[in-house]
């Protein structure tokens, strides 16, 4: 794999980690900023809904330049939003921050996986696609329980500066390493909107909304699942979190691997299976060992999508894939937000903190449904045009004789 894939997995990394680590460090943004957890919670939600607004918009503003100069102007962007963060007097400004960093999340993800995609031969983009994720994953078994631990010991603002530190290095990485590849000639953005003519790739991103919303459904709710039915004390829960993103990073390279040999399969099992640990984690979430087993399966099935979902929109987006690529990753914090909405209205409701693996397992279930019906109508397709073809090929035939 090419080493530019490393500056482009080190900006993931300190994507990942600006996205999640402010979750572990809630008490301290709100005591500070004197509001409540609540309050504080929209540093969450409004990361999520500008990642969903800022991927399309960004990916849009930037077809104008070289796909590596708009990796790094995103990188830069993360790292004033960041900053913001640190330096923020009020937690207005803070909010401004946060939403100012994750407009650069979807558009870099988006692009990323295009520049990453064509540094590789055809056979080998869903793996190289897959490292790039990788910094991602990895976010989440070193960037956050590191951050968390340095911002509770000392202070929040020192996690937002090394992550802003993470984000230059990753700029200056994308700077010396990342070739300048032309953008395809002709390319625009009318071509880039009409790739969301094609079915196959709504069908994708309605495979990633409901696939990752399965994992997210059962996971945002981790912490009075495990405490609460479990029986694992509050401390433990970090380390949970741990393994949950260890089961990341090993499903995400298995994702990337298999998906290069045979896509649509890799995306029959992973999902399959998904479902199923999601329905039986209602159950296994009552023993300890079970249920730490649970969250590992929970993290490598979810992630394992990751890589052939992605690819599936650049191979049906081909000519014109960066905006539809972003997109797709805003698709993953659809996901996150309708999971986590669906989750909390099945806890409201009385059924209790394991209800959410349920939603969970049918949302997975669900984007099976999709996935196989995606692959169905890709076959009908191709005896159209088979058809098609050899009828043209008669006729001509027949116009010679």
């Amino acid at each position: 794999m090419p080493i530019a894939l490393l500056a482009l997995a080190i900006g993931a990394f300190g994507i990942g980690t600006t996205e999640f680590v402010i979750m572990g460090l809630l008490p301290e943004v709100a005591g500070d900023f004197d509001v409540s957890i609540p309050t504080a919670g929209f540093l969450v939600t409004g990361y999520a809904l500008g990642v969903m607004v800022g991927a399309p918009l960004m990916t849009a503003l930037g077809t104008k330049i070289s796909r590596k100069h708009m990796l790094m102007l995103l990188m830069a962007l993360f790292v004033v939003g960041n900053l913001l963060s640190a330096l923020a007097p009020a937690f207005g400004v803070m909010a401004v921050g946060r939403i100012v960093a994750s407009f650069a999340h979807g558009a870099f993800f988006g692009i990323g996986s295009v520049v990453a995609a064509d540094l590789v031969a055809p056979e080998k983009k869903a793996g190289a696609i897959s490292m790039m994720f990788t910094g991602l994953t990895v976010a989440n078994v070193v960037g956050v329980p590191l951050g968390t631990s340095i911002g509770q010991s000392l202070g929040w603002r020192t996690t937002f500066f090394l992550v802003a530190a993470l984000g230059v290095i990753g700029l200056v990485g994308i700077a010396k390493l990342v070739p300048d590849i032309p953008k395809p000639e002709g390319v625009h953005l009318v071509h880039e909107l009409a790739a969301f003519r094609n079915a196959q790739v709504l069908l994708a991103m309605a495979m990633t909304v409901l696939g990752f919303g399965g994992v997210f459904a059962a996971i945002t709710y981790i912490a009075p699942m495990m405490t609460e039915v479990a029986g694992y004390a509050d401390s433990s829960v970090t380390w949970l979190l741990v393994l949950f993103g260890l089961g990341m990073v090993g499903g995400n390279l298995l994702g990337g691997r298999f998906a290069d040999r045979a896509l649509m399969p890799m995306l029959y099992v992973s999902l399959g299976a998904l479902a199923l640990v999601l329905a039986a984690f209602t159950f296994t979430a009552h023993n300890k060992i079970a249920a730490a087993v649970s969250i590992a399966l929970v993290g490598a099935l979810g992630f394992a999508t990751v890589p052939p979902l992605q690819k599936r929109v650049l191979d049906h987006a081909a000519g014109a894939p960066t905006l539809a690529s972003a997109v797709n990753i805003g698709a993953f914090n659809l996901g996150n937000a309708l999971s986590a909405w669906l989750g909390g209205l099945v806890i409201s409701a009385g059924l209790g903190y394991t209800a959410p693996n349920w939603v969970g397992a049918i949302l997975a279930g669900s984007a099976l449904v999709l996935a196989v019906l995606s692959a169905a109508l890709e076959r009908r397709d191709a005896r159209h045009r088979h058809t098609h073809d050899g009828t043209t090929r008669a006729h001509v035939a027949a116009a010679r004789h």
